[in-house]
């Protein structure tokens, strides 16, 4: 039976999270709980050029780990990791037996040479070090063998089989450890690092177990509730459990749920991981997993658009994250051109001598009622709404800039009272009034493809003066922001959001009358 040793990597991995403030006394904590489960392996954290906090699981050497280590060790040893590019290796100390054992290095494919020397410098420092290799998925077998010669030129304690984008299935874990196993010279311990994108950690991991060499020793990275960066690792509670059941190994399972009951679960509710359509497709092309993570915090985009999207991103673009590039891929696929003129004059012909009111979904519009139907009663404007049909609010328009919004509205909407952006268009849009999404999330002042703004923009194009506004709230925390609850989103950006609609309704009032009939923070007048 192959000999497989388990590496919690919670205080790591999981810090993606909380950026590494789990405070002092709970570090304490999940190391003594993980001392007493009796696994093998336990990472305390990155080592990076930083401020120390000693709240946080990131350090600048060794010595600083000291007051956070159990005095009673068991049978656990201790690891940190480090980027090779984020870390200054003169600042390590020698190994001195008191604090970690073991330093796990990782790099791109890209940076291979300065990553297998920098692992070189940690070795001469007289510690045990893992060579993890980001994105094994994104190599090529001819690209994996001539690795696996370099690695043997250095003799690490450790490589690991890092899939980074989460897009490992069966058969590229069995081709990718085959060649591993047969090259790797047998004095190195292989290691395994999962991710949940496609679910599929645990299946895996057991999977690999069942495959292990015999004679040659293996480490499993997991985590407490899987916690890690989204969607999320291996959960250290079922893999434990699972070695119990089917290797001989004694791990006592009690003392992690303890640490997930006391410390995890409440982590949990400031980024939920776990498995998410959007990281799944991610890994489905085996991309960053911050491609996904942008076209998320956008908020308007069905799932299928992400994908849509994401196919199209470029081979040499997968690995490194490139804002710039997933931006500019976004403002394509949303950027559909329409001959519009005709839409624009009619919509200027019946705005003219009107007055303009404008109904967003904020919350405001049920308690201020009343306001907004005296106004309506007195002054006969003509009526637009913003990514929603009111429930209780006659409109003459329903604009839509939002895949989401439109999807979640489809069922109320009247085809010749809808106007959308041309972004829609891939949703099946049924109306024969659609403007261009360019020509109103672009201006001199900037992007920004907030419904209101752009309905604004556009109201402004066919000749409307002045426009009262309803509902054009902002966000407020802990609070009721929308009419209906399922409209809130996972990705608002709270005031930093607020802030940002504020200088773009400031820019229109440069040449627009606003006013506003409910309250709103993007009022500054």
């Amino acid at each position: 039976m192959a000999k497989i040793h388990l590496l919690d990597c919670t205080l790591r991995d999981g810090g993606y999270i909380n950026d590494w403030d789990f405070g002092y006394d709970t570090i304490k904590s999940i190391l003594n709980k993980l001392v007493a489960s009796q696994v093998e392996f336990a990472e305390i954290g990155f080592l990076r050029n930083c401020e120390y906090d000693r709240n946080k699981s990131v350090f600048n050497n060794c010595g600083e780990m000291k007051a956070i280590l159990p005095a009673e060790r068991g049978n656990t040893r201790f690891s940190a990791m480090a980027l090779h590019n984020t870390y200054d290796v003169d600042k390590l100390e020698p190994y001195d037996g008191e604090t970690v054992e073991l330093i796990r290095v990782t790099f791109h494919d890209y940076d291979i040479g300065e990553g297998l020397a920098f692992i070189q410098k940690v070795k001469e420092k007289g510690y045990k070090v893992a060579c993890n290799p980001i994105n094994i998925m994104g190599y090529s077998d001819a690209q994996i063998l001539e690795l696996l010669e370099r690695v043997n030129g250095i003799q690490p304690y450790a490589f690991s089989i890092v899939d980074t984008f989460g897009s490992m299935m069966k058969g590229d874990l069995l081709r990718i450890y085959s060649m591993v196993e047969h090259n790797l010279d047998k004095s190195i311990v292989i290691g395994l690092h999962l991710h949940e994108n496609l679910a599929l950690a645990y299946s895996l991991a057991q999977e690999y177990i069942g495959i292990c060499a015999t004679g040659r020793e293996s480490i499993i990275d997991a985590s407490m509730l899987g916690m890690g960066r989204v969607p999320g690792n291996l959960c250290m509670e079922l893999i434990m459990d699972y070695m119990n059941k089917t290797q001989g190994c004694s791990y006592n399972v009690n003392p992690v749920l303890d640490g997930i009951d006391d410390h995890i679960v409440q982590l949990k509710q400031i980024e939920p991981w776990g498995y998410n359509i959007a990281y799944a497709l991610s890994a489905k092309y085996n991309l960053h997993r911050n491609y996904s993570e942008f076209l998320l915090d956008t908020g308007r985009l069905r799932a299928k658009q992400i994908n849509q999207i994401l196919s199209r991103i470029a081979p040499h673009k997968k690995t490194a994250f490139d804002k710039a590039y997933i931006e500019k891929l976004y403002l394509e696929f949303q950027g559909v051109q329409v001959d519009d003129a005709a839409l624009l004059e009619r919509l200027g012909l019946q705005v003219a001598g009107r007055q303009v009111l404008v109904i967003a979904p904020g919350a405001s519009i049920l308690a201020h009622k009343q306001t907004i139907d005296a106004f309506r009663g007195k002054e006969e404007p003509i009526v637009f709404s913003a990514n929603f049909v009111p429930q209780d609010f006659a409109v003459d328009y329903a604009f839509f800039s939002n895949a989401r919004r439109y999807e979640s509205n489809r069922e109320k909407i009247e085809a010749g009272r809808t106007v959308v952006t041309s972004n829609l268009l891939n949703m099946d849009c049924e109306t024969p009034n659609v403007v261009n999404y360019a020509e109103l999330s672009f201006s001199e002042k900037g992007i920004c493809d907030n419904c209101v703004i752009m309905l604004l923009r556009l109201l402004y194009k066919v000749g409307a003066a002045k426009v009262y506004l309803a509902g054009f709230d902002g966000y407020g925390e802990n609070q009721t922001n929308y009419v209906s609850a399922h409209m809130a989103s996972l990705h608002t950006k709270g005031e930093e959001e607020n802030s940002r609609i504020r200088k773009f309704v400031g820019d229109l009032r440069t040449f627009m009358q606003l006013e506003f009939l409910t309250p709103s923070r993007y009022d500054l007048v």
